[in-house]
């Protein structure tokens, strides 16, 4: 999980980000983990909310390099009328912190007014004393709704 909070990056937890999703109709979810993540781990499921999850790499697997047209990848996937808020989500909350902060100085420059929320915990959560992810933290702990892909 992250050890701190950027001040321009709010932060939610799994509950309070899938609340916002359901409440704000002009909320996305932007998951920032590998595609080896998302084929193998799974994404979360918001279909009950008649939307999808944004996916767009913050670094690539196996080498972990961070993805240099993560910005410009990311914006083309929201379109031209970006969200007002985008909820950022990656296997424990670091990358997409990281992800949340280029995205904000990215629109703060451009002059457009978006607000990026870290989801803390991520998607696995952080690691039990046996090594294992989702038993602990996270969205999948927490019983949101995902799926295989």
């Amino acid at each position: 999980m992250s050890s701190g909070i950027s001040p321009s990056v709010g932060e939610v937890s799994p509950a309070e980000a899938w609340n916002i999703l359901a409440t704000e109709e002009n909320a996305r979810l932007v998951d920032v983990r590998t595609s080896a993540e998302w084929g193998f781990v799974g994404i979360p499921d918001l279909s009950d909310l008649g939307q999808s999850v944004v996916c767009v790499e913050w670094a690539g697997y196996p080498g972990m390099s961070k993805n240099t047209r993560f910005v410009e990848t990311l914006k083309e996937n929201l379109g031209d009328e970006g969200p007002g808020k985008l909820l950022f989500l990656c296997r424990s909350g670091v990358r997409s912190l990281h992800a949340a902060e280029a995205y904000t100085t990215y629109c703060a420059q451009q002059g457009a007014a978006v607000q990026c929320l870290n989801v803390a915990e991520g998607f696995e959560g952080d690691l039990d004393s046996y090594g294992h992810r989702a038993q602990l933290n996270g969205w999948k702990f927490r019983g949101l709704a995902w799926r295989q892909s």
